[in-house]
């Protein structure tokens, strides 16, 4: 049976506060509801799910309205294959292999990932006490996003989902050693743009301490 997405209104980015499920709703409940081609089932799962999901396509994808598109296609596929989730492992981790896969489907198709010149090796080591006190989480996840495609997928699917180099190189179709390349130049790439924000924290609390 086709689900009916007609329930999901874009951009939810800007309507986060809505995105809550009635307590009274188990998850066992729902994933039944969705197997019966439940719409409201499908809809209060999508609200359960759909901003941390939405976090996980655009760690990969940096347009918010292209990794908009790319949750609603997961979705779809969680709702056509639900009846393959057979309660092995958490069902927040089945639904997330599923739109690691349609952002990694995306990029494949749309972008162009392994063609970045090679970076120059930073000079120095940053402080990284000093930053972790002083970036937010959600600095350090705008510089992972300014990484260039290849290297930012890679990354992710490396020091965030956990994928040894032979995993990442089955999915992205890529030999192993051009994955342990990326991350390299990934890391190399965060690791200057550190401490770039490093030098320009420093020389703010030099202005500031004057």
């Amino acid at each position: 049976m086709q689900p009916n997405l007609l329930f999901i209104h874009l951009p939810y980015v800007v309507n986060q506060n809505m995105l809550q499920i009635k307590r009274s709703k188990t998850e066992d409940s729902l994933l039944e509801g969705c197997r019966k081609g439940d719409r409201k089932a499908q809809h209060d799962l999508y609200e359960k799910y759909a901003s941390l999901m939405f976090a996980v396509c655009r760690r990969y994808i940096s347009d918010n309205a292209e990794a908009e598109d790319v949750l609603v296609c997961g979705f779809t596929k969680v709702f056509t294959k639900i009846d393959q989730f057979k309660g092995d492992g958490s069902f927040e981790g089945w639904i997330r292999r599923i739109m690691v896969n349609e952002a990694l489907s995306y990029i494949r198709k749309y972008k162009s990932m392994y063609l970045e010149v090679e970076i120059e090796k930073a000079d120095r080591e940053p402080d990284y006490g000093q930053l972790h006190n002083q970036l937010e989480v959600e600095d350090l996840h705008k510089l992972i996003d300014r990484l260039p495609a290849g290297y930012k997928t890679v990354f992710n699917l490396y020091a965030i989902e956990g994928f040894s180099h032979r995993e990442i190189a089955e999915k992205l179709g890529i030999s192993e050693n051009t994955s342990k390349s990326q991350l390299s130049r990934a890391r190399n790439h965060l690791q200057k743009m550190l401490i770039e924000a490093e030098e320009y924290m420093n020389n703010k609390l030099m202005i500031h301490e004057g």
